[in-house]
Order: C-alpha cells, then sequence, then structure tokens
C-alpha cells in the first residue's frame, strides 16, 4: 500500500468514528427528504390533504438550501432501511476489528424487529413516512419491497456472520412475503414485483435486481428452491432492458426514463449478488458491460461523481456512497476500482463533511444543501466507508470502552 493510500485508510477510519458517534448520539432517528407529511403542521392544515399539495411540499423541502423541518414540527424518525444498513456496515466492521458484534449488531437486529410492519404474517418492513407518488399516496409503514430487502439482507449479512437462526427466519419470511405479495408475472415474459405497492406494476429494475438478490441468498442458505426461478426470471427481464452501451433507465415507464448514479450502482451490485447466491456466469457479460457505463460516465476526474449519466449536478451524497460501494463489489473486474473509490471519499471529505460528524445533502452549482439525513446520506455513507476499511491491510481493534471515548457530537 502507498502512503497516499495509508493517509486515505487513516482517514476513513477516523469519518467512521466520528459518523458513528454522530448517527449513535441521535440514537439512529433522524430527517428524511420524503418526510414532509410527518409535520404536524401539514396535519392541522386540512385542506393540504391532497395529491398536489403533498406533491408540491415534498419537492419545496427536498429543494430547499435551508431545513426548516423544525418550524414545520416534523419529528427525527428511525427509518428500517436505515437500521437494515447500519446493520451490515456493523457485520462488516466487526470482521475487522472496528466494531464488537455482540452490541452493534443486536442492537440493530432488535431495532428492526421493532419496526416491522404490523397486521402483516410476514416479516416486512416500509419507510418511516407516507409519500406521495405521481398516482397513489403511499401509507407511512406500509411495506414495500425496497425497505423489506434491504433490512432481509442486512439479516442475511448478520446470520452469514455469526448463524443465529432468528436471522435467518426473519430474512426468508421477507422472502416468502416478496414472493406471495409482489412476484408478478403476466405470461408474456415480463417478470416483476409490485412497487412502492403490491398492485403497482411499474417495471422498475434496481427493485427487480434487488428482490431477485434477496430470493438467491434466501435460496442458497435455506435450499428452497421455489426462490430461485422467480429471481432468474426477473433478473433475465431486467437484463434484456440494458441498453447496448451498458446503462438502464430507471424504469420502463413513460416518466421513468432517466439513469442516474444509484440506481445503476443498485442493478450492478444486485447482479453481482445473484450471480454468486445463484452459481451461475449468465450475467457476468451484461455486469462487466454495466461496470465499463458506470465508470466513464459516473465520475469526474477530480473524484467527484455524477448524478446522472449526461449531467454533474446535484452532486449527491447517496450518489457517492452508493459510487464507492459499486466500485468496491465490482473491484474483481478492475483493481483501480478501490483507488477511485478511495478518491471519491475523498473528495466528499473535502467538499461535503461537516466536522460535527456528518455529510451533506447535496452540492448544487450555486449552494449547498446542507441538511443531515439519517438514512440518505449518513446511513449510506457508513456503510460505504465500512466497505471501504475492509479494503485496508491492517485492521483496528477497538477494545469495549471505546464506546464511551468516542467523540459524541450533539443533534443538529
Amino acid at each position: 500500500m502507498t502512503v497516499p493510500e495509508l493517509v486515505v485508510d487513516n482517514d476513513v477510519r477516523t469519518a467512521t468514528l466520528k459518523l458513528l458517534a454522530y448517527c449513535e448520539a441521535n440514537d439512529w432517528a433522524g430527517y428524511e427528504p420524503y418526510d414532509v407529511l410527518n409535520s404536524r403542521v401539514y396535519a392541522a392544515l386540512p385542506f393540504l390533504n391532497s395529491k398536489l399539495p403533498r406533491l408540491v411540499l415534498t419537492q419545496a423541502l427536498k429543494r430547499s438550501p435551508i431545513n426548516v423541518r423544525g418550524l414545520m414540527l416534523v419529528p427525527k424518525t428511525q427509518n428500517p432501511k436505515a437500521l437494515g444498513l447500519f446493520l451490515s456496515a456493523f457485520v462488516k466492521l466487526s470482521r475487522i476489528g472496528i466494531a464488537l458484534e455482540g452490541d452493534y449488531v443486536e442492537l440493530m437486529v432488535e431495532r428492526l424487529i421493532a419496526l416491522r410492519s404490523k397486521n402483516v404474517f410476514h416479516w416486512c418492513w416500509g419507510y418511516n413516512f407516507p409519500w406521495q407518488t405521481r398516482s397513489e399516496l403511499v401509507p407511512r409503514w406500509a411495506p414495500n419491497l425496497v425497505c423489506t430487502s434491504f433490512a432481509a439482507s442486512a439479516l442475511l449479512d448478520a446470520y452469514e456472520q455469526h448463524p443465529d437462526p432468528r436471522y435467518l427466519s426473519m430474512a426468508a419470511s421477507a422472502a416468502e412475503y416478496i414472493l406471495k405479495e409482489l412476484y408478478w408475472t403476466n405470461g408474456n415474459g415480463v417478470h416483476g414485483f409490485g412497487y412502492p405497492l403490491p398492485h403497482m406494476r411499474s417495471q422498475v429494475h434496481n427493485a427487480n435486481f434487488l428482490g431477485a438478490s434477496l430470493f438467491c441468498r434466501v435460496y442458497r442458505h435455506t435450499g428452497e428452491k421455489k426462490f430461485l426461478a422467480p429471481a432468474l426470471s426477473v433478473a433475465r427481464y431486467s437484463v434484456a432492458q440494458q441498453h447496448s452501451d451498458g446503462g438502464w433507465d430507471y424504469g420502463e415507464g413513460r416518466k421513468q426514463r432517466w439513469i442516474d448514479n444509484f440506481h445503476t450502482g443498485f442493478n450492478l451490485s444486485g447482479l453481482r449478488t445473484i450471480g454468486i447466491y445463484a452459481e451461475t456466469s449468465e450475467f457476468d457479460a451484461c455486469v462487466r458491460r454495466g461496470h465499463e457505463f458506470y465508470r466513464v460516465h459516473f465520475f469526474r476526474e477530480d473524484g467527484a461523481v455524477r448524478y446522472f449519466h449526461n449531467q454533474t449536478y446535484p452532486i449527491d451524497t447517496h450518489c457517492v456512497a452508493q459510487s464507492i460501494i459499486t466500485l468496491i463489489d465490482l473491484k474483481d473486474i478492475d483493481p483501480s476500482n478501490v483507488s477511485l473509490a478511495r478518491s471519491v471519499f475523498q473528495w466528499a471529505m473535502d467538499h461535503m463533511w461537516d466536522d460535527r460528524g456528518f455529510f451533506y445533502y447535496r452540492i448544487l452549482r450555486t449552494c449547498k444543501i446542507r441538511t443531515s439525513y439519517m438514512r440518505w446520506t449518513q446511513a449510506w455513507m457508513f456503510l460505504a466507508l465500512s466497505m471501504l476499511l475492509s479494503e485496508t491491510r491492517t485492521s483496528v481493534e477497538i477494545a469495549p470502552s471505546r464506546r464511551e471515548t468516542m467523540p459524541v457530537e450533539a443533534s443538529v
């Protein structure tokens, strides 16, 4: 490892511990880009309770460079997807001595148990806020494929590190929910998962790959073959929609024809997982083509990451995190991915890091949105940093008393 790499890796360790302290001090709770409908002010004004005001309020708050959620009485809450990301990160960190498995891992599992969707037989999860799509209002806590896939995949990460049968049982139940309630096919070669609500059958490729990769992992651990055929059918459908240059539109709907960084990253990481756990090389050429597209279109020479394949701004921390994750996931295709991931991290530290211990949301052409989002930015970056640390050749031992000595920052 060269001296610059050692310097960067030390910076990663420092940032990881400070980010951990920040998230823990905030009890893993925070704001969301789409949480305006949690506002008690909104709830007190019935005339806002319709589609157009919901959309306008959501976009206005999301795009505002000033965070007014406190004035709108939007509470900080825990998000099951964020808890899943934290859980996956703690499993990775425990392998290299950065965190204690019996401490944070079990804590995140218990939080996920507490936040499962109620009145549903199978294990599943939804977002901690209601949100308005172009057509329907998705209720708070309504189970959906994305939250459920990330939570269940994190439980499988924990199971692979420490084979507690509870973890596998919950993950398998989540896969059963997706299979019974969300999987569909029209009999004409189209396969997919209902998202964000079970009856909504728009083809969203990252959702397809997330669900299919979870199916393959559950199949590998349980031997339940009923998960494998649907997983491969869904994956084959979305692979067939890949463009010749390696990119994917977000979805197949008329208003879903854009190509962005983190959803493309989800596709590639999901396909890689499918290949590993289904023990197939069927999708390798697709992954290589997508990896080439990703490298060419989503990175500037200075380490900044582009949001869209054809424009840079906004520079979003979610894209930063997913870029690091995808580059490391696919490092076997190009070993220079790890160096590029370090460059992405360094750029983010120089431009998007707050010394209080968190990452900013976005950089626009004219300003920064310095809002801290627990799921969208902090949880994703925590997972990305855990993966970057896993690439370090040396491990850092943190004594049990380290939790009391790490810097703790006040809530923002």
